[in-house]
C-alpha cells in the first residue's frame, strides 16, 4: 500500500510539470487523462502502457482468404486495430475528459460484415476515392471505361477497389509509435484503370497521440491516382447516436459544389453567408437541414486553404459530451465532409442509422480527370504519389479556440 501511495504521489507530481499549450491552457495531453484515470483505477497505479503491436486472426474471407488483426497500443494506452482486408481501420480507442477509453470509429462484425458493408468503414480507398464521371476519363487521347458503381458515376475505386482486396502486412514497432505498414500491387487494367500500380499504407500510432497516415503509390503507366482513408468518426463513442452536436471548424474559404449525381460543377464556390461555412465552430446539425441534397446532409468537398502540400492544419472537431477533440494535419489540398446521410441501418451500413459518424476524408479533388481546372491526379512513371495525414487526440472541457 505504501509503494502504491508513493508511486501515486510521484506520478501526481510529475503531472503538476506538464506544460499547457499557450494558445488553448483548455486542451490537455491525453497522457496526462490517461494517467489520472489509471490513478482513480482499483486495478492499476501504473503510469505508463506497456507499447506494441500484436497479430491474432480474424476470420476468413467468403472465399477463404485468411485476414488478420493487428492491435498497436501506444505508451499512454491509446489503441489502434487494424486488418489486413481493406488495410482498414476496425477500432480508434482514445479517452474521453475522465479517462475512459472507447472507440470512436465505426465498425462491422467480423470479415463477413465487411464483405457485405458497402460504406467503407476505416478502410484505404482506391484506386481513386470519391467519384469519376460517368466512370470515364481520357490520357494521351485514349479513353478507358470505369465501373459505374454509383449509378451513373465511379466511386472510391469500383466494384472491387482497394477496400475490398487483400494487403500484405508488416506490424512496425519504432521507439516513439507502433504501428502497421501496408502493400498491395495493382495490376494493369485492374478495374479499368490503366498500369500496373503499386501501393503503399503506412498506418502509426506515436506516442504524441497522433494516428499517422501516410499514403503512396508509383505506375509503370500514365494513370490516375487519388488514395484517402475512410474512417467514420463519432467522438462520443460508437453507437452513441448522431453526431449532430460535434463541432466542426474547418479551414477553407471555398468548397466544390455538386450536381444531383456527386459530380462537380467544376466551381469553387465561397463558403461565406451558407451552410458549407466551418471557418469558425458549428454544430454539425447546425444547418444540415439547409444542404438540398437527397437525402439532406454534407456530402461536399472543401478546397482547403492550404495549397502549398506542406503539413498543416486542415480541420478540427470536439464533442462537448466526452470532450474528446480531434485535429487534423494534411499535406492534401482537399477535405470530404460527409455526415453519413445513406446510412440506414442495413447490414450493407454495419447497422448504423444515418448521421451516426461523419467523415473528413483529406484526398484531392473529385472528378479531376475531367475538370481542367483541377489540380492533376494524373500519376506518371518515374513519379511518386506521397501524402501524409495526422490525426492528433487530445481532450478539453470548453470549446478550444
Amino acid at each position: 500500500m505504501k509503494i502504491a501511495l508513493c508511486l501515486a504521489a510521484f506520478v501526481i507530481g510529475c503531472l503538476t510539470t506538464v506544460n499547457f499549450s499557450r494558445e488553448n491552457p483548455t486542451i490537455e495531453p491525453l497522457d496526462r487523462v490517461v494517467l489520472l484515470g489509471a490513478l482513480s483505477s482499483n486495478e492499476t497505479t501504473t503510469s505508463s502502457t506497456e507499447m506494441g503491436v500484436t497479430t491474432e486472426s480474424f476470420g476468413k474471407t467468403a472465399n477463404g482468404q485468411p485476414v488478420t488483426k493487428y492491435t498497436c497500443t501506444n505508451a499512454h494506452g491509446l489503441v489502434l486495430e487494424m486488418i489486413d482486408y481493406g488495410a482498414t481501420v476496425i477500432s480508434m480507442k482514445t479517452p474521453d475528459a475522465d479517462g475512459k477509453l472507447a472507440n470512436i470509429t465505426l465498425s462491422c462484425q467480423g470479415v463477413s460484415g465487411y464483405e457485405a458493408c458497402g460504406s467503407y468503414f476505416g478502410s484505404t480507398v482506391g484506386r481513386y476515392c470519391n467519384r469519376i464521371a460517368k466512370g470515364k476519363f481520357s490520357i494521351g487521347g485514349k479513353e478507358y471505361s470505369l465501373a459505374t458503381n454509383n449509378d451513373p458515376n465511379h466511386l472510391h475505386g469500383g466494384v472491387k477497389g482497394f477496400d475490398k482486396q487483400i494487403w500484405q502486412a508488416t506490424p512496425i514497432q519504432q521507439k516513439d509509435g507502433v504501428g502497421v505498414k501496408f502493400k498491395l500491387k495493382s495490376k494493369d487494367g485492374d478495374e479499368g484503370y490503366p498500369g500496373e500500380l503499386d501501393a503503399t499504407a503506412i498506418y502509426l500510432l506515436n506516442n504524441q497521440n497522433e494516428l499517422v497516415v501516410e499514403l503512396k503509390a508509383k505506375t509503370d503507366q500514365a494513370t490516375h491516382v487519388n488514395l484517402t482513408n475512410h474512417n467514420y468518426w463519432n467522438l462520443a463513442g460508437e453507437g452513441a447516436g448522431k453526431v449532430f452536436d460535434h463541432q466542426l471548424k474547418v479551414d477553407a474559404d471555398r468548397y466544390i459544389p455538386i450536381d444531383a449525381t456527386g459530380i462537380p460543377t467544376g466551381e469553387l464556390a465561397k463558403v461565406d453567408g451558407t451552410a458549407f461555412d466551418f471557418k469558425n465552430w458549428h454544430r454539425i446539425g447546425e444547418r444540415i437541414g439547409q444542404i438540398s441534397t437527397d437525402p439532406a446532409g454534407y456530402d461536399h468537398c472543401y478546397a482547403l486553404n492550404n495549397q502549398s502540400g506542406e503539413l498543416e492544419h486542415c480541420a478540427s472537431v470536439w464533442d462537448p459530451k466526452t470532450g474528446r477533440v480531434m485535429e487534423i494535419h494534411t499535406t492534401l489540398p482537399g477535405l470530404q465532409f460527409y455526415t453519413g446521410n445513406f446510412l440506414d441501418g442495413s447490414e450493407g451500413s454495419g447497422g448504423f442509422d444515418q448521421y451516426n459518424a461523419f467523415c473528413l476524408e483529406t484526398q484531392r479533388y473529385p472528378d479531376t480527370p475531367n475538370q481542367p481546372k483541377f489540380p492533376s491526379t494524373l500519376l506518371k512513371p518515374g513519379d511518386e504519389y506521397h501524402e501524409k495525414t495526422v490525426h492528433k487526440f487530445s481532450v478539453s472541457k470548453e470549446q478550444p479556440k
